[in-house]
């Protein structure tokens, strides 16, 4: 029996509509009706326009660029919808922003992962949905449940498709150290091998590449990260597989693309041949780039919904 909510609501906000329309479409539901603006001083405004009294709702907004206008807009959704009475109310963040602040890497750093989740809660979130956080630990950093999506099985299945069952000369490669994990079940999924690039950060958002651990000579490599920003550490990555490692080709894919500064202008110069990536936050114009192709993660936003409403495992979804 299902106690929270007496019909299901999806909103959005301006943040990506697209892929709010692509997950109703696909329930069979309508969006919500709602206006979601600004004041002339830049404040922004939620106007609900039909009864949410009761019902199960999930707001779809990433807090992706602009980041804090999204932000807020979400939090100001959520504070609407609470206030209105809703059942139950589900924070659908595809792109969790802030995520990379995760700890204290120096003295005086702010945790503003955690600092999200208080806003979040105390707006009057009763669980989120996301996709790929940029550490697994931020989970803990909210009392209420979380559902961590994987963008994994979107990737396995485009390039199974791809690339078949002629695997044996394909490596999986991680970035770096800290997105190991993440590849190796990757590749553990597409029968593939796995190697590193380690590289030396200098400075915020550049990186120097200093060797690749693992065999690609000769091979096609697939690097696999879970976002891409400025494209530095892709990029550069890149390189040191056909320059220092020997690669025949590489591709390259990641759950969340930022694309921020000279990003593009990276990717479009580089060695990288394509680079897939899910649309969690809003494709860029195909125009901008030949290279850059991108994969819906609307059908499993979509499940994951229609399960949480009925109350059954989402567990399905990660394998």
């Amino acid at each position: 029996m299902i106690s929270h909510g007496k019909d299901i609501k999806v909103f959005c906000g301006n943040s990506n509509p697209k892929l709010a329309e692509d997950i109703c479409k696909l329930m069979g539901t309508k969006l919500g009706e709602a206006e979601v603006g600004t004041f002339s001083d830049g404040e922004v405004f939620v106007s609900l326009y039909e009864t949410v009294r009761g019902s199960d709702v999930f707001v779809v907004q990433s807090t992706c660029n602009p980041v804090n206008q999204n932000l807020m807009e979400l939090l100001i959704m959520i504070d609407a919808l609470k206030r209105a009475s809703a059942g139950r109310i589900t924070a659908v963040i595809p792109y969790y922003g802030y995520a990379r602040q995760d700890r204290k890497a120096k003295a005086r750093d702010p945790i503003t992962a955690k600092l999200v989740a208080n806003m979040l809660t105390a707006a009057g979130a009763d669980r989120v949905l996301t996709m790929d956080l940029h550490a697994s630990q931020i989970q803990g950093f909210f009392d209420i449940p979380v559902d961590n999506l994987a963008g994994n099985p979107i990737f396995v299945d485009y390039y199974a498709k791809k690339f078949g069952t002629e695997c044996e000369d394909i490596v999986v490669v991680s970035p770096d150290v800290g997105s190991v994990a993440r590849a190796r079940a990757f590749a553990q999924k597409l029968h593939m091998n796995l190697a590193i690039v380690d590289k030396r950060r200098q400075k915020a958002n550049q990186c120097e590449v200093m060797n690749v651990i693992g065999d690609v000579r000769g091979k096609d490599c697939i690097l696999f990260d879970d976002m891409v920003d400025t494209g530095g550490s892709l990029c550069n990555a890149a390189q040191a597989l056909v320059e220092v490692g020997g690669a025949k080709s590489v591709h390259a894919c990641a759950s969340h693309g930022v694309l921020s500064g000279p990003a593009i202008d990276r990717i479009n110069n580089s060695v990288i041949k394509e680079l897939a990536l899910l649309d969690t936050i809003p494709a860029i114009d195909p125009a901008k780039s030949e290279k850059i192709k991108y994969l819906s993660v609307a059908p499993m936003f979509a499940e994951a919904i229609e399960r949480i409403y009925q109350e059954i495992s989402i567990s399905k979804l990660f394998r």
